[in-house]
């Protein structure tokens, strides 16, 4: 009985840390941070790395999926908004989509593979986290703007930001200081967040 118990109040726990994982993700749709070439800073990656953490592969495709569709939204004005998104949209919803959803899919994946990785070291359990949280930002940057490039770099309104330069030239200029204080912000508040799960022996 007392397993059982035990094995219930923990699938209630872990339902509950999804479900405010969600809600936090809702809740930084609106506090993007814009930067030029319509692009934003954005924090949302933070619960994906804590859902992949605490939840393994699972938590982390359940979170990136919740992550991709608000950014998805945001592309119609909901749930926030994105200026490049509602540029790019109109060109393919299909395209879009895929775009948004697909690349933060991967981040979970990403992320529970990191920290499962680094659960095999004798680092300190906030050195894991902050690694995790490190590569969910990195990640994010890299699928987002890979997949940008890729599928939407023919358009009129990628080749106006663009400007003649190279792709890794456009994503570096354009995501510079953006993925440099979401890989530090990311870092610091994921490792934290792990010793904190630890302690509330959800992981």
């Amino acid at each position: 009985m007392t397993i059982k118990a035990n094995t219930r109040q923990s699938k209630v726990a872990r339902m509950t840390l999804l479900a405010l994982l969600i809600a936090i993700l809702v809740v930084l749709g609106y506090v993007n941070i814009p930067m030029p070439a319509g692009l934003s800073i954005t924090f949302n990656m933070i619960p994906v790395a804590i859902a992949a953490i605490a939840m393994g592969y699972p938590g982390g495709v359940i979170i990136g999926g919740a992550f991709g569709l608000i950014s998805f939204a945001q592309c119609f004005g909901i749930l926030g908004a994105s200026a490049l998104g509602a540029a790019l949209v109109g060109y393919s919803w299909v395209l879009m989509f895929i775009q948004r959803f697909v690349s933060r899919v991967m981040v979970g994946l990403i992320a529970a593979f990191v920290f499962r990785l680094m659960d095999k070291t004798r680092a300190p359990l906030y050195i894991k986290g902050a690694v995790t949280g490190f590569c969910a930002a990195f990640f994010n940057t890299l699928f987002f703007m890979g997949l940008l490039v890729l599928l939407f770099g023919s358009t009129p309104v990628l080749q106006e930001s663009m400007a003649g330069r190279s792709a890794l030239a456009y994503i570096i200029a354009s995501t510079g200081v953006n993925a440099v204080v979401e890989m530090i912000v990311a870092t610091l508040i994921t490792g934290a967040v792990t010793v904190a799960l630890r302690k509330a022996r959800l992981i």
